[in-house]
């Protein structure tokens, strides 16, 4: 449906950071922000995050022939 747009690195950020927001969320370190990470794990997961696609941005490598 969507062109990916997240690369191998931006996906691994994505993952840790948001798998770190929701243990800390569900352990009441930080506030109910800390639920955004649910998105960030979802946009690794699915590797498209739908704020790049307006701008046209793609963390993904370019491909040499």
């Amino acid at each position: 449906m969507f062109k990916t747009n997240v690369g191998s690195v931006d996906r691994v950020l994505r993952i840790a950071v948001g798998l770190a927001l929701i243990v800390l969320a569900a352990t009441g370190t930080v506030g109910a922000w800390g639920w955004i990470g649910v998105l960030l794990l979802v946009t690794g997961i699915v590797r498209v995050c739908p704020a790049y696609l307006p701008f046209g941005w793609s963390t993904c490598g370019t491909k040499h022939r």
